[in-house]
């Protein structure tokens, strides 16, 4: 019985996220404030999700935060993403080899 509760609860809160601001907003936002806010979010919620697990998926987490600086710095510098990607990938291998 209390899992058909849950998922009735579930169900009404998502649908309440999707359809009430359809619902709500009916004219495009003008705000400066809110157009920049709204097209940040994305990027940070992908952020705050993948952050703790650059640092936490390593052995060490000197490594995870190494190449988490180094992706950064390469990215910064045109670095495309698979460039990015082998070159944390190497760094945590190293790092982690000789490290531990």
């Amino acid at each position: 019985m209390n899992a058909y509760v849950y998922i009735l609860g579930m169900f009404v809160v998502t649908l309440a996220i999707r359809v009430l601001p359809l619902m709500i907003l009916r004219k495009p936002i003008k705000n400066r404030f809110l157009r920049s806010f709204f097209y940040y979010v994305p990027y940070v919620t992908l952020s705050v999700m993948t952050f703790p697990a650059i640092i936490n998926a390593t052995q060490s987490p000197l490594a995870g935060a190494a190449a988490l600086v180094l992706g950064i710095v390469c990215a910064w510098f045109g670095a495309n993403m698979m460039t990015v990607s082998a070159t944390c990938c190497v760094i945590v291998f190293v790092l982690e080899f000789f490290v531990a």
